[in-house]
């Protein structure tokens, strides 16, 4: 299983058909039975919560806190328009202050 650093250089990699066959799964509604719905909703289908999507192997691959986190990220943005917001699957890593830097 490989983890990419973002959806851009999957593509590169596996190129553009490949990247859209992968199974895509909703990580902010979690079924009961501890599976995902696929992502994407049709008709007038209701959800509790805005979708992040993700394709399963990601998703599988993401611990606990970071599922949580990346639904977190998706809620505050807030579709406010037609077109889906987009927000990070993972948060941007910290810098680590070095030894003469002030605490």
């Amino acid at each position: 299983m490989v983890l990419w650093q973002s959806e851009q250089e999957c593509m590169a990699k596996k190129g553009l058909r490949s990247w859209v066959k992968e199974n895509w799964v909703d990580i902010a509604n979690k079924r009961s039975d501890g599976s995902y719905p696929k992502c994407g909703r049709s008709g007038g289908e209701k959800r509790k919560n805005y979708p992040k999507c993700v394709p399963i192997a990601k998703a599988r691959a993401m611990s606990k806190g970071q599922r949580a986190g990346a639904v977190r990220r998706k809620q505050a943005v807030a579709n406010t328009g037609p077109k889906p917001s987009r927000a990070a699957t993972f948060a941007p890593k910290r810098k680590k202050m070095g030894l003469g830097g002030l605490v």
